[in-house]
């Protein structure tokens, strides 16, 4: 069974069957979200019920922040993430003020045992839920014991005797460590999405990039970065280097835009679907006096990211 994807409180039931839910937010699905997923897809397999997960959009902190929040998975590569661990029924929310004001009992009714029949609940140990985060662990339990459903905590997953969590993955990312950010993802942190036509700057430098807008996704890294590139469905292998931010020396952008050169490609990239993988990151952005004295710069990130990329030096130019 494919994924299916559903974005209401209210409608008919997903699963008549019965399910096994995991309910949280799941940015980055990282090691410990992972390992909650494959319990769900294991007991579900084992019991003949459906795997369902119960997530949020936008994520409940940027709900409520006043400032944007850094996430690190969009909802498409949320969904994919699901796809792969073999979920069946992905029931994403709209968190808004209408959801924030339903009491923690009226969505366990509504949600958990209307919408997805569940049999088994399985959430992280610290999950909150419901109007002014009324509802807990206990809450599942006791309402569980009533409505037919076992509520299950899952341990937090530790990597050194430190806890895998979405927050300290971003921190990670925030400080360029890319290698440890990897180790709780269980993968390299990679951003993706299709490519867009710019004003093509970069190409009369003697620097065509490939653009990716990033509208409603607020990225835990800014600067100018080594990076390898995939193209397509094929890995990230491409040697590179890109610029996440907003443009200060040339046209500055309200959102921030994520700009990747290929080293030695010759093609068109224009509506392919291209990912980014960060391996080092070489500098904050600048804003430069002149296109003469940026050029300069982005021929010293090239020598730069070859390098850390483990590629042959260029020549620079006398």
């Amino acid at each position: 069974m494919t994924l299916q994807l559903h974005r209401d409180v209210d409608g008919p039931c997903l699963a008549p069957q019965g399910s096994v839910v995991a309910i949280g937010a799941f940015d980055g699905l990282h090691l410990g979200h992972q390992a909650i997923l494959a319990e769900v897809r294991q007991r579900a397999e084992a019991q003949g019920l459906v795997p369902a997960v119960i997530t949020f959009e936008p994520l409940p902190r940027a709900f409520f922040s006043k400032e944007p929040v850094p996430r690190l998975t969009g909802m498409r590569e949320k969904a994919e993430g699901m796809t792969a661990a073999g979920i069946d029924q992905l029931l994403s929310l709209r968190f808004d003020e209408a959801l924030t004001q339903m009491s923690a009992e009226d969505f366990v009714r509504r949600v958990i045992v209307e919408r997805l029949a569940a049999r088994e609940v399985w959430v992280g140990e610290d999950f909150r839920f419901g109007h002014r985060r009324g509802g807990d662990f206990a809450l599942l339990q006791s309402m569980g014991a009533e409505l037919g459903f076992t509520a299950h905590a899952v341990a937090p997953v530790l990597v050194d005797g430190e806890r895998v969590s979405s927050t300290r993955v971003r921190q990670l990312l925030g400080e360029s460590r890319f290698a440890d950010a990897a180790t709780l993802l269980g993968r390299p942190f990679v951003i993706d999405g299709h490519v867009e036509y710019g004003k093509q700057l970069g190409r009369t430098l003697g620097y065509p990039t490939a653009n990716v807008h990033l509208p409603e996704r607020v990225s835990p890294v800014r600067g100018i970065f080594a990076v390898r590139i995939g193209v397509g469905e094929g890995p990230c292998s491409w040697p590179g280097v890109a610029s996440l931010g907003v443009r200060p020396t040339v046209n500055e952008v309200a959102e921030p835009l994520l700009e990747a050169h290929l080293f030695d490609f010759s093609g068109d990239l224009y509506g392919m679907r291209i990912a980014v993988e960060f391996v080092r990151k070489l500098r904050d952005e600048e804003k430069f006096d002149g296109l003469d004295a940026l050029t300069a710069q982005m021929r010293q990130d090239e020598i730069a990211a070859r390098q850390a990329l483990g590629m042959n030096p260029i020549l620079v130019d006398a």
